[in-house]
């Protein structure tokens, strides 16, 4: 069924005048479909979203009209279906959400049917974390995605005051299931992590600002498909981070240690496309983009600071831990080799790898950030104000209990 979302992304990337005929021609819609093609087309204009003349329907240059096309545009680029999650009820729902730290289905007033739905929607994407699902809690996360939404649906936002809570006890939990489950079918958490696998390297990607989207990524990485549209510089950023992340999870995998070797090897698989930076140590000074307050390492120290920090990675890995002591160590390892900042580029990628191995290394599964805890952990490493590896491990506890959820509920 075409959707007000359809013709109004159609109109947008066509960016003149056109009839009802053309937009039916375009949508393969017969005949008898006239009125229901222009009543869409109508109500646009009622919306504010497109004019209408005697040449036909056009997109009305507005804020809101360019709020939506941005809208339309990430959830095509990050695999969403934007007819799912752009609809009011659905984001007065999250307006509703966001003011509790954890909700259930006592705290709104909609039938329960209703209330699932919106959960799955919000889940499939990664927006809601499930706490418990016997009684069913679920926590929302602030993010850009959401924000947008209210902000078209020009809803007021009051976002609670973040309670950095710990969810150690639940991670605990999960982890004896997945221990569990993990015996009975190894085979299939195989398979979840491969269908993991490329969307973790679509978001890592993307966030380092490669263009390519999560359906071209599947059809680079899964079918093999080289979009003729794209540059070749991005597509192999894309294979060679591939090849990057298999390494890890194999060496994290096989109980293999890290050393500064293996990191170095990372990085060149990594940036393999880059020659005279991969695998190497930089020579120059360099900063975060759009970061001024994030300070790293001058040149000259960093090599001392690698070796100490690995030093402390060899002390830390030869003894057992609690699960609050991994988590506050990877926090601390994850931010620490930020600051040393030890490549000229693609030191974010190689700090996400490392961390991800750490944690799997102490049995602790974790394949994907999810999106709405995305703009969180941004927050806690490469867009911090002020370093707080504290902030950063409560991050890390919600990403590693949605990672055990997700892997839990498919196995």
């Amino acid at each position: 069924m075409v959707t007000k979302y359809d013709v109004f992304l159609y109109l947008a990337d066509k960016g003149t005048a056109i009839k009802t005929p053309e937009v039916m021609k375009n949508f393969k819609r017969i005949k008898h479909e006239y009125q229901n093609i222009y009543h869409i087309l109508s109500g646009l204009v009622k919306e504010d979203l497109a004019t209408r003349s005697g040449k036909g329907f056009q997109v009305k240059l507005s804020l809101k009209s360019r709020l939506l096309h941005r809208l339309i545009t990430y959830c095509i680029n990050n695999g969403i279906n934007y007819n799912h999650l752009i609809d009011v009820n659905l984001a007065d729902f999250v307006a509703k959400a966001l003011l509790k730290t954890e909700f259930t289905l006592k705290d709104f007033k909609i039938n329960p049917k209703t209330f699932k739905k919106y959960t799955e929607i919000l889940k499939r994407y990664g927006l809601i974390i499930i706490i418990s699902t016997k009684p069913f809690k679920a926590r929302i996360t602030w993010n850009h995605l959401l924000s947008n939404i209210l902000q078209y649906f020009d809803m007021p936002v009051f976002v609670r005051k973040e309670n950095k809570i710990d969810f150690l006890d639940r991670i605990e939990k999960e982890l004896k299931i997945f221990n569990r489950k993990i015996k009975q079918n190894e085979t299939a958490y195989n398979a979840l992590t491969e269908d993991f696998e490329t969307r973790f390297i679509h978001s890592n990607l993307s966030i380092e600002g490669n263009p390519v989207t999560l359906p071209n990524t599947i059809k680079i990485l899964k079918d093999k498909i080289m979009p003729k549209d794209l540059r070749d510089s991005d597509i192999k950023e894309i294979q060679n981070y591939q090849i990057a992340l298999r390494a890890m999870m194999k060496d994290s995998r096989s109980g293999n240690a890290l050393n500064k070797g293996k990191i170095l090897n990372y990085h060149f698989l990594a940036m393999q496309h880059n020659e005279e930076i991969a695998g190497k140590l930089r020579k120059i000074s360099v900063r975060i983009k759009g970061n001024p307050n994030f300070k790293v390492a001058p040149v000259d120290k960093i090599g001392f600071c690698f070796d100490q920090l690995m030093k402390r990675y060899d002390i830390f890995t030869a003894k057992r831990h609690t699960i609050k002591e991994i988590i506050d160590f990877a926090s601390y390892f994850h931010n620490q080799f930020q600051y040393i900042h030890p490549f000229a580029d693609g030191n974010s990628r190689v700090a996400r790898l490392i961390t991800f191995h750490l944690l799997q290394y102490f049995k602790i599964p974790i394949l994907d950030i999810p999106l709405g805890i995305l703009d969180q952990y941004l927050t806690n490493t490469k867009s911090y104000i002020k370093r707080d590896d504290r902030d950063l491990s409560k991050t890390l506890q919600l990403i590693i209990l949605y990672n055990l959820k997700i892997i839990n509920d498919k196995l």
